[in-house]
């Protein structure tokens, strides 16, 4: 019994021993609001009931749910400011990381992921093009600067 609630919101319609239920739950019920929909498939003679024992019922829009996650978004924006990844952010505030995702492609203009890391700096990559246009093949830049065959046609093919 919750003698302090005046005020509340339904998602089924009312029926009658729905009705009962809410009295006898919210013995200072005031006012039962409730979405257009549903509003709509309640008995007038309930209403009016209702009505005669000073408890209004209103149409009331509550769209959607509230998000489980709201409260970290702000935690989301500094951790990944601080250029942390989106698996560390994850693990540090226990949320999924399709969340993480999710909040930075939202905030997009604001934050943005800085992680990618190439494996080659830019000096590796000149003078494997360098090593090219002198003539060498592939094979023979990828052993004299010891670096994978496939990065070596991957930067070539990449101008």
């Amino acid at each position: 019994m919750d003698e302090e609630t005046t005020k509340i919101h339904i998602t089924q319609v009312l029926t009658l021993s729905k009705v009962m239920e809410l009295i006898d739950e919210y013995p200072n019920l005031e006012e039962i609001t409730c979405s257009p929909s549903v509003y709509n498939r309640i008995s007038k003679k309930y209403i009016e009931a209702l009505e005669s024992l000073d408890i209004t019922v209103k149409k009331e829009y509550q769209w959607g749910s509230k998000s489980k996650y709201s409260s970290k978004d702000e935690e989301i924006l500094r951790y990944v400011k601080e250029k942390k990844s989106a698996k560390e952010i994850s693990e540090i505030l226990n949320i999924p990381v399709s969340r993480v995702y999710y909040y930075v492609r939202k905030n997009k203009d604001e934050v943005s992921f800085d992680n990618y890391k190439r494996k080659h700096d830019l000096n590796t990559r000149k003078e494997i093009k360098s090593l090219n246009k002198e003539g060498l093949k592939p094979k023979e830049i990828s052993e004299k600067l010891n670096v994978p065959i496939r990065t070596v046609y991957y930067i070539l093919n990449n101008k």
